[in-house]
């Protein structure tokens, strides 16, 4: 069946989301998100780190049905450094009869809050700092630029350690010193950004129209700054854990008996030669972990390319 001259065919989805001339806002922002996708797909290694993601967020979310015991309270009698399969302990039990499943997949739970709430406080901060020390130039630029210099001339674990060591030891305080350390790539990057498009057509058109420096930055130069801030992040967040681990590990994370990574490591070293599942469940659970946010981040960054995206 022939369409007529004057009729043309309907077009399918896939052709509407990928149209070159789109008729709406909707229409091009669905199709450079479709885009997106495709381009992330096609990526093997990016789609693994995507479902290691997913289940993390599935452990944490139905922790309380997917654990079999307590994660705080053991059976120290009968169940001391049981090795894994042994009376149903899927993965043995560690000096105070806990089991090591329940407290991993309860640990899930910490580790997203603390990734979380790293990214929520850092990457805002490093946003607003970088796009300002760019746009303004001059002065602000300098002090801005040299109060970051300052935070990067410090290894992150060494500085955390130091505020977690005027804080004091607890979960909130590990999260806020993970923060404070954490903002000064992203400041770089979102002043690096900043720097390329402040002096664009498009910026000055917007400044033609009466924009304020304010609204310039927030409405048009920081969306323009997100997603290089996005893969950022995501890159960043196994460092996140390492760093939070590290901090459990020395006792100045989450106390006992949280079931953190971190600690769960510190105190399984004792055992390391005879009972090793007690320090190496957790530590594998780190680093799948840590490989999906890793291979979840390099998809990310290729996705969003745009010298990729245009080949």
């Amino acid at each position: 069946m022939t369409v007529p001259a004057n009729q043309s065919a309907p077009m399918s989805r896939r052709e509407w989301l990928l149209s070159d001339r789109p008729q709406s806002r909707r229409q091009a922002r669905l199709g450079r998100a479709y885009v997106t996708w495709r381009q992330f797909t096609a990526n093997r290694l990016a789609v693994v780190g995507l479902l290691i993601i997913i289940a993390l967020l599935f452990v944490a979310a139905f922790a309380n049905v997917l654990a079999t015991h307590s994660p705080i309270v053991g059976d120290l009698k009968n169940a001391r450094l049981l090795p894994p399969g042994s009376e149903g302990y899927w993965l043995g039990t560690d000096d105070q009869g806990r089991d090591i499943y329940s407290r991993l997949v309860y640990g899930a739970r910490l580790t997203l809050l603390v990734v979380v709430l790293v990214a929520a406080i850092s990457a805002p901060i490093g946003l607003i700092v970088g796009t300002v020390s760019g746009y303004a130039g001059g002065w602000v630029d300098a002090t801005l630029m040299r109060i970051t210099d300052i935070f990067l001339a410090f290894p992150k674990l060494v500085l955390a350690l130091a505020f977690v060591a005027a804080l004091g030891p607890g979960i909130q305080n590990a999260i806020i010193a993970i923060a404070i350390t954490s903002w000064p790539p992203y400041a770089r990057i979102a002043r690096a950004e900043t720097l390329t498009v402040r002096r664009s057509d498009y910026i000055s058109a917007v400044k033609l129209m009466g924009a304020s420096p304010l609204r310039i930055v927030v409405r048009h130069v920081m969306p323009l700054c997100l997603s290089s801030l996005i893969v950022r992040v995501t890159l960043d967040m196994a460092g996140i854990i390492l760093t939070a681990a590290g901090l459990g590990f020395l006792g100045l994370g989450a106390q006992p008996p949280l079931p953190e990574w971190g600690a769960m490591i510190a105190s399984g070293r004792r055992f390391i030669l005879d009972q090793w599942w007690v320090a190496a469940m957790p530590g594998f659970a780190i680093l799948i972990v840590s490989l999906g946010f890793n291979l979840l981040g390099d998809g990310l960054r290729d996705a969003l390319d745009p010298k990729e995206s245009g080949q």
